[in-house]
């Protein structure tokens, strides 16, 4: 059994715009709020966080809904094509609000352009499994992951070489230059994957053993509830670790570490490198280890570096080594953890499931840029990697207690076969 990458690579276009237009949106819609309608940094925080709020509630309606969807493009396209033309044409209007420095306008665009992008998240990423043999589904999911990556990056590309100088440049640029990528990625999703066709040939080729759930009327076995919960609480408790830090990191290099200027970038460039190398290579590793004991490895790397920043009272080089292996162990993590939910539950219910991933680390990065805030200003800021390196902890434990959703690896035919490279 072999990852068919050129076909991952296509459905992976619908999860790299998707990534592009967020990049694009942490990065401009602050400067825009506060630059042209200068609203405060509490007032603009509650903005930037609405899209994490609405995701809460949406995002597993959505993935639940387009399970139930059966059309000529299958269940996933219709979201993805509708969800990207919405979103291209209302977030175009954006830099015309900030043109005409109108809040009514600026505020309504984003909140369809939100909408619209929450229509299609969850349907975008559940077409990886329904399109992907279970074994085969870390591995595929680190090309995902890697098509996001390419999607920020061209994001952040733009925004360099596209803004101009002073407090009000013209974002014009960037936002048609990120929502040509949008259009252009999901027409050719749509003209190389005929969803439909594919999941036809995926499901009469490696037939889903769903006869558990159709012994238990259709619902998880009590064991495999349980190991679901333990999973989603994980995934929940390493967010809350790894975003702390994400977002308070700038704050936190420039008063302990005494960095200067945008000297912080490197170490997070260090992390994003480290995890675009590494996806490929951790997906095939984790087909032959399992996915539950990369993402324990993985655990114990980003916990291990969260402890020994938290003793480094001034930047050093050897840090940027630190933010290397989280950036691996981040990797690890984020590879295996979607396709472990996906592996617990019945085909027909891969969007459902979706949805509740990212539930879960959603619910994360609205609580803890406010959980680590308070410990932040009221205690200090050298309690940022003691707190990252707890919450890390404890998600190695509830991890350590999930039973299943682990890969299954392909049976050989013989012996002689176990020596073959697959990959």
């Amino acid at each position: 059994m072999k990852l068919d990458y050129k076909r991952t690579f296509f459905i992976g276009l619908a999860f790299m715009s998707i990534s592009a237009f967020w990049q694009m949106y942490d990065s401009i819609i602050p400067l825009i709020l506060q630059n042209t309608f200068h609203l405060k940094e509490t007032l603009t925080g509650t903005i930037m966080a609405a899209d994490n709020v609405l995701a809460v509630f949406l995002l597993p309606l959505l993935g639940t809904l387009s399970d139930k969807v059966d059309t000529r493009l299958g269940k996933r396209m219709p979201f993805i094509i509708g969800g990207t033309a919405a979103a291209v044409c209302s977030m175009m209007l954006l830099p015309l609000a900030d043109y005409k420095v109108s809040f009514g306008l600026f505020a309504v665009a984003l909140g369809v352009t939100l909408l619209s992008m929450g229509l299609y998240r969850s349907p975008s990423v559940a077409l990886m499994p329904d399109l992907t043999p279970k074994p085969l589904r870390s591995k595929a999911n680190a090309v995902i992951n890697l098509m996001g990556a390419v999607g920020g990056i061209y994001s952040l590309i733009l925004i360099s070489t596209l803004v101009g100088k002073g407090e009000r440049p013209s974002y014009l640029p960037v936002f048609a230059g990120v929502a040509f990528l949008m259009a252009a990625a999901v027409v050719l999703l749509v003209i190389t994957v005929k969803e439909k066709k594919v999941a036809a040939e995926i499901a009469e080729k490696y037939p889903q053993e769903d006869e558990e759930y159709e012994a238990t009327g259709g619902k998880l076995p009590s064991d495999v509830k349980k190991s679901l919960i333990f999973l989603l609480a994980s995934i929940f408790l390493w967010f809350t670790a790894y975003n702390a830090v994400t977002t308070a990191f700038s704050r936190y290099a420039t008063t302990v570490w005494k960095l200067e200027g945008g000297g912080f970038a490197n170490c997070l460039m260090v992390a994003t490198v480290a995890a675009i190398l590494s996806y490929i290579p951790i997906g095939i590793v984790s087909s032959h280890i399992g996915r539950k004991k990369s993402i324990l490895i993985g655990i114990v790397m980003m916990t291990a570096c969260y402890l020994g920043a938290a003793f480094f009272t001034v930047y050093h080089p050897v840090i940027n080594i630190g933010f290397a292996l989280i950036g691996v162990g981040w990797a690890a993590i984020s590879v295996n953890s979607l396709p472990m939910v996906v592996e617990m539950c019945k085909g027909s219910d891969i969007g459902k499931y979706t949805g509740l991933y990212y539930t879960f680390s959603m619910a994360a990065q609205i609580v803890t840029p406010v959980l680590s805030g308070f410990f932040l200003q009221h205690i200090s800021y050298r309690t940022l990697f003691p707190y990252a390196c707890i919450f890390s902890v404890l998600a190695f434990f509830t991890m350590s207690m999930v039973k299943h959703g682990d890969s299954k690896p392909e049976k050989k035919a013989s012996a002689l076969e176990n020596f073959d490279v697959d990959d």
